[in-house]
């Protein structure tokens, strides 16, 4: 007897059961959008952090048993009903051709993982249990290819950062990003091998037996609170001070503000220096400045270098400067932390420079390429060059690990100032051309760097939000959003490694690796599944 066609993937019409094919499109579409939008409400300002599991099942359950290019066009809903809006800082200032660009990119690869997620429904339909693997090696494997392409990748996103106040995010300290990820999905896996349809066709038995997946999904989301989280190998304490001086506009003409935001920081410093004279508040180790804190270069301008050494001097400590310096080459810039002492002025020897320029924003690749499709790529007038060595500085009392705005995203970058010597994370950032969500966002990431190395972090912005955040991942003295503050904190010094320091990259690679094998093995299946309906209707 021929087999009846079905509006589902070729490869089960040979094994189909009435019920148990895909969720019909017009349902399957709805919950993909739904989907992006429950896990969009994970990330900040919103931090509804168990939006993610719940996520990753509804696009799960919309691409099971589809055929791979509707997978991938369910993919791509959930992705820009994702990007859009939690990417939206990204038009306030620039106008709305950066934002649609970059929020289609992001989806592009989530429609990918619509593709993988329908292509690997045998695996899942064979195993019922594999649900929790396929869907978390799945996940990790989209965001490891989103974080390196195109251009160095933009892992903005990720299901990690939108743990911060979830009991997964001490699963940093084993794993970092990738193992938080994974259990996320792994959980969102479980979810949806307990809400399947194919539980509620088997009477209440089976409906009985699927509380056993959601009460693992539970159970997974609350492993991390077995972790043991703090300082690693913790010693001494320092006294850190951020300087947030603020900017008369926000926008991108701050830059034409630069004369004004220098002298904010100077004079937020020497307002620091006379309470400090007061006794109001400790005497500081080290005084850290924001990126961008000194657009005028102070290594070039005799005029800027002075008024930086008068704020070094009254505070009578080093002041990590985010400044932007011309060249090396005609054309060319540099985003870098300047060491600046009191008495002695900059410290060539420890300053960093940005390791991952933004694309499009600090540097433009294929110039002439990008200029036809808009020459608002012009707005960029010089390129920033990529520095070449970890952000280690030694400050004398403390060093630091700096990484520059939105380098924190990415784990390498970190993990490489820690396996340097770092003793505290620091993250310069401007986020005067962006909103206060954006900003949120980032302080989300810094919390799960602190848990992943296990050391004292902090953020320093030029408008907001800056503040402290323990090894545990809480976040203290977070400051108000374009406004000027100083805050200070005793940090105590970490100078052990974490798990997740020691292994680096191999948890992520080893996923991707088991991501890899499933879809291998689904390949398998799926001809197998072939073969026998081949066989089934020459038989008939």
């Amino acid at each position: 007897m021929p087999v009846t066609a079905v509006a589902q993937d070729p490869s089960y019409a040979p094994v189909v059961r009435p019920g148990a094919g895909p969720l019909p499109l017009r349902v399957a579409v709805p919950v993909a959008v739904a989907a992006g939008l429950v896990l969009l409400v994970a990330f900040p300002p919103y931090d509804w952090w168990v939006g993610a599991p719940v996520g990753v099942a509804l696009l799960a359950a919309a691409t099971h048993r589809r055929r791979v290019r509707a997978g991938a066009g369910l993919g791509f809903l959930a992705g820009l009903a994702l990007f859009a809006p939690l990417l939206e800082w990204t038009n306030l200032h620039t106008g709305m051709l950066p934002w649609v660009l970059l929020s289609l990119s992001q989806a592009a690869v989530v429609a990918l993982l619509g593709a993988a997620s329908a292509w690997v429904s045998p695996v899942v339909d064979r195993w019922r249990w594999a649900w929790p693997l396929v869907c978390g090696v799945l996940w990790v494997g989209q965001e490891a290819l989103r974080s390196r392409a195109p251009f160095g990748g933009f892992p903005w996103g990720r299901l990690a950062f939108s743990q911060g106040d979830a009991p997964t995010l001490r699963l940093a300290a084993w794993g970092g990003a990738p193992l938080v990820t994974f259990a996320v999905a792994a959980a969102g896996g479980l979810l949806v091998a307990a809400l399947w349809r194919p539980w509620r066709a088997g009477g209440a038995r089976v409906r009985w037996a699927a509380v056993g997946p959601a009460v693992a999904a539970v159970a997974v989301l609350s492993v991390g609170w077995l972790v043991p989280v703090g300082v690693a190998g913790g010693g001494a304490t320092v006294e850190v001070a951020v300087v947030q001086g603020n900017v008369p506009r926000l926008g991108l003409d701050f830059n034409a503000q630069r004369q004004a935001v220098l002298n904010n920081h100077v004079q937020a410093t020497l307002d620091l220096a006379a309470q400090v004279a007061a006794g109001q508040r400790r005497q500081p180790d080290l005084v850290v400045w924001p990126e961008n804190a000194s657009d005028i270069d102070p290594l070039r301008s005799a005029a800027a270098g002075e008024r930086i050494g008068v704020a070094a001097a009254a505070v009578r400590a080093p002041i990590l400067v985010g400044a932007v310096l011309v060249g090396p080459g005609p054309g060319q810039s540099q985003n870098a932390g300047i060491l600046w002492r009191p008495g002695a002025g900059p410290d060539l020897e420890q300053m960093y420079t940005k390791r991952h320029p933004v694309p499009f924003a600090e540097y433009v690749p294929l110039r002439d390429v990008a200029r036809m499709i808009s020459k608002e790529v012009d707005r960029v007038r010089s390129d920033m060059v990529a520095g070449d060595r970890p952000g280690v500085v030694d400050a004398g009392a403390v060093t630091v690990g700096d990484v520059i705005c939105f380098e924190v995203a990415y784990d390498g970058l970190v993990r490489d100032t820690v396996t340097g010597g770092a003793q505290v994370l620091v993250v310069q950032t401007n986020n005067a051309t962006f909103d206060v969500a954006e900003a949120r966002q980032q302080l989300a990431m810094v919390r799960l760097r602190a848990v992943e190395h296990g050391r004292a972090s902090l953020m320093a912005s030029t408008v907001g939000v800056s503040g402290f955040v323990g090894a545990d991942g809480r976040v203290s003295d977070a400051t108000g959003f374009n406004t000027r503050a100083v805050v200070s904190r005793q940090l105590r010094l970490g100078d052990g490694r974490t798990l997740a320091t020691r292994v680096g990259v191999w948890p992520e690679a080893a996923l991707v690796a088991v991501a890899v094998a499933v879809m291998a093995g689904a390949a398998v299946l799926r001809r197998r599944r072939s073969s026998a309906g081949r066989s089934r209707v020459t038989a008939g």
